[in-house]
């Protein structure tokens, strides 16, 4: 969801800057090396990668990063927005029976926040949603693979033949979400924001991808995805 079909990365990057320089002084604000570590992970892990990343030793309990960027999020969330080709790629596979859920690091208070006033697009997966705090995935998150395996269990529920995992596309912008979405055996859809590109290798971005692309596709944006090479 975050920074692949909405663009609220831009909002964890605005509370984060704002704490940082505020309340720790930490002059930069949130700089992209960090940003990519944090994408796709759940918020204390987030916050922790920022505690050590930052060397904030007045901070004892990452707990205190989460309760002051949430706060700022919280006024942040109304301003979010599809990012472009996300709304009219749900609508293209909805309207062509294809079946989606969303899986999501964003607890379901969260994904409320950032979702309520985009109901054109999320109320698309009818339902199967995958959130952070899912009793069946908790702490067991990006990267390892079983947020999409919970996924792919509510698209076969009530299924007469079910979908098995190497027949189904990811789609993510975060590393944890290409690492975890390789492991659970799905081809994965990249679609990274350029600027976390310019801060990775391109060994790294070829250890992502494969040098035999088998398991994976990079693309700079959502409107690139061609749904008739995949047969959708």
């Amino acid at each position: 969801m975050d920074g692949l079909l909405i663009n609220s990365e831009d909002v964890y990057t605005e509370s984060f800057s704002k704490v940082l320089r505020e309340n720790f002084g930490v002059e930069s604000g949130l700089t992209w090396d960090v940003k990519v570590q944090l994408q796709g992970l759940q918020g204390p892990m987030a916050c922790q990668v920022v505690v050590d990343a930052y060397h904030l030793g007045n901070v004892t309990d990452n707990m205190e990063i989460l309760r002051l960027t949430s706060k700022e999020q919280e006024k942040l969330w109304p301003k979010v927005r599809f990012l472009p080709g996300a709304l009219e790629l749900l609508e293209k596979l909805h309207s062509e029976g294809v079946p989606i859920a969303l899986c999501t690091s964003s607890t379901t208070e969260k994904f409320h926040l950032k979702s309520g006033h985009l109901q054109e697009g999320f109320s698309l997966f009818e339902g199967r949603i995958i959130t952070g705090d899912n009793p069946e995935i908790a702490g067991r998150g990006k990267p390892q693979p079983y947020v999409w395996w919970a996924g792919l269990e509510l698209i076969n529920k009530g299924r007469e033949t079910n979908i098995k995992p190497e027949e189904c596309l990811v789609f993510e912008d975060a590393i944890p979400g290409v690492i975890s979405g390789k492991r659970a055996g799905c081809y994965v859809v990249w679609v990274p924001d350029v600027h976390a590109v310019q801060v990775m290798s391109k060994k790294r971005i070829a250890e992502l991808v494969g040098e035999d692309s088998q398991h994976a596709i990079l693309l700079d944006s959502l409107e690139k995805f061609d749904a008739g090479e995949y047969g959708l």
